[in-house]
């Protein structure tokens, strides 16, 4: 707090210094899809512009399905329990926190509709809400909801071969015309990348031009 801020010209900070300074931004030289440092890569698992991750992804089935996707930050323990106490155990107003990084970093992007990653509603019941929503209508975007999802296992408990090999968990749920319209999907944390390419392929499969997605954390 300052007299800057009590006589209105300042915006109160939703988070102190420290706990700031304790968020990694994703900066430096990034796997140009999925937007993984390479600086915490080992160079053998790097190819040319891409981490091996998603040269693997690049093949019949799942080439171009998701163009692109950026994060906040790194998911360091610090960001790993952030996020569990936002996620998993109810704390909403933590999006506040996000609130103004998200809202500048989604002015790079010219899309038709931003989209969060839905839950089903089972685990819509168990959160009490979609964390991907609440990021988006925190930072002052409004979303549009193109999918509905199954009911599966938590992502959080499988292993990195079955998040891969999963069926398609999502289904197309609107009547809007997709034909040559660009998607941006939020989500909070890029992990293998399963759930939000799944969610691409079905609305490319359905019309959309590009798919780009943005999370809080990778």
């Amino acid at each position: 707090m300052s007299w800057r801020t009590l006589f209105g010209e300042d915006k109160t900070p939703k988070i102190c210094g420290e706990c700031n300074e304790n968020f990694s931004p994703v900066t430096g030289e990034i796997c140009e899809i999925c937007g993984r440092p390479f600086a915490f890569l080992e160079a053998e698992y790097r190819v040319e512009n891409l981490c091996f991750d998603c040269k693997r992804w690049e093949d019949e089935h799942w080439s171009g399905s998701l163009d692109q996707n950026r994060s906040l930050y790194r998911y360091t323990d610090f960001a790993k329990d952030i996020m569990a106490k936002f996620k998993f155990r109810g704390d909403y107003v933590l999006a506040e926190i996000f609130a103004e990084d998200l809202c500048q970093a989604l002015q790079a992007y010219q899309y038709d509709y931003i989209v969060p990653i839905p839950l089903s509603e089972e685990r819509l019941y168990e959160r009490g809400f979609n964390q991907a929503e609440a990021l988006i209508s925190t930072a002052g975007f409004k979303p549009t909801h193109l999918l509905s999802r199954v009911h599966t296992e938590k992502q959080s408990k499988k292993s990195r071969s079955e998040r891969i090999h999963i069926e398609q968990v999502f289904k197309l749920e609107t009547e809007l015309n997709l034909n040559s319209k660009t998607i941006l999907l939020i989500d909070d944390i890029y992990t293998t990348g399963s759930t939000l390419r799944h969610a691409a392929k079905l609305l490319k499969e359905n019309g959309a031009a590009k798919v780009y997605s943005f999370t809080l954390a990778r």
